[in-house]
């Protein structure tokens, strides 16, 4: 009978051991990378969040300085919501964008609001007729106004 003919009996078998000098179950490269990934998820959560704050907040003053607006005579509340459009517009856009004048500025608010209020509706009154001898209907344009701030995704 030849020596590996012979099946082995459970004595002769060799013990159980982890592959590579692991100590235990559970590696500390692997712990690590856990741990790191956690981290990184935690980070990027946060940051999504502070930025998703920010814009709240802006759009939450915008909507209260809008607001503001609606007790003051007519001439005077349109130069406020148009003040209000230029800060709004040089916080999202920057100081170029503010100064904008005429067609280009209500082109860059249209693009600002994702609408074509300023450029062809209700809303060149703020654009480039503020000088203009007319009859605007003031609660619809705040009405506007305040729907497209609320909807701002910037």
């Amino acid at each position: 009978m030849n020596p590996a003919e012979v099946a082995p009996t459970l004595d002769q078998l060799r013990g159980l051991h982890l592959p590579g000098g692991a100590a235990g179950a559970v590696q500390g490269e692997i712990v690590a990378a856990a741990a790191l990934g956690f981290l990184a998820a935690l980070l990027v959560g946060l940051v999504r969040y502070l930025r998703g704050r920010a814009r709240a907040s802006l759009r939450r003053a915008a909507l209260a300085e809008l607001a503001g607006t609606r007790g003051l005579a007519p001439e005077a509340r349109l130069v406020a919501q148009a003040r209000l459009l230029r800060r709004l517009a040089r916080t999202l856009a920057g100081d170029a964008a503010a100064r904008e004048t005429g067609a280009a500025w209500a082109t860059r608010l249209d693009t600002l609001l994702a609408t074509d209020f300023f450029t062809t509706g209700p809303g060149r009154v703020l654009a480039d007729g503020l000088y203009r001898r007319q009859e605007p209907d003031l609660d619809g344009l705040d009405a506007e106004l305040g729907r497209l701030i609320g909807r701002l995704r910037t």
